[in-house]
């Protein structure tokens, strides 16, 4: 079966960065429903399509078709008293940016006696990657799955 619209698609997936450096990987197939439903991103969806299992693709992804570009107005200075006392980098806060409905998630990158720095930038955010990954497996997705966007049962997602 070739991957089209409304197809499970199994996967197992390298994702590395511009110089070849391993940022993830999966444990065994994951598995995403084709078609549009933003289970994996639109650029690797629109490569896989028509492809059948047991093929290879590899897939270079811009900043524009992963995380985003860097945004420096996403980095922001609090006050310390609006944190938790045991606040560390690496902790993470979600809140909403200035002038913004939109929530993020914000990463603390330094902590000083007054003033906590947060990130609201996805970690990968500003980086060219590149994905490549194996078809492990194709199939018609049920009916419930299609109406509810996603896979259920084995590697996918459970109710």
């Amino acid at each position: 079966m070739q991957i089209s619209k409304n197809a499970v698609v199994s996967i197992s997936y390298e994702l590395s960065d511009s110089e070849g450096k391993i940022l993830d990987k999966s444990e065994g197939p994951i598995s995403y429903l084709h078609g549009g439903y933003d289970g994996i991103f639109p650029t690797v969806e629109e490569a896989l399509h028509g492809k059948s299992q047991g093929e290879d693709v590899a897939v270079t992804l811009q900043p524009d078709d992963a995380f985003g570009e860097y945004d420096a107005e996403l980095i922001r200075v609090e006050p310390r008293d609006l944190f938790p006392e045991n606040v560390e980098i690496g902790m993470q806060f979600e809140g909403g940016a200035e002038d913004s409905e939109e929530e993020f998630i914000y990463t603390v990158t330094d902590v000083a006696e007054d003033k906590v720095v947060v990130d609201g930038n996805h970690p990968l955010a500003g980086q060219t990657l590149r994905f490549q990954c194996r078809i492990e497996g194709v199939r018609p997705a049920t009916e419930e799955e299609v109406a509810h966007g996603h896979v259920h049962g084995a590697h996918g997602h459970h109710h």
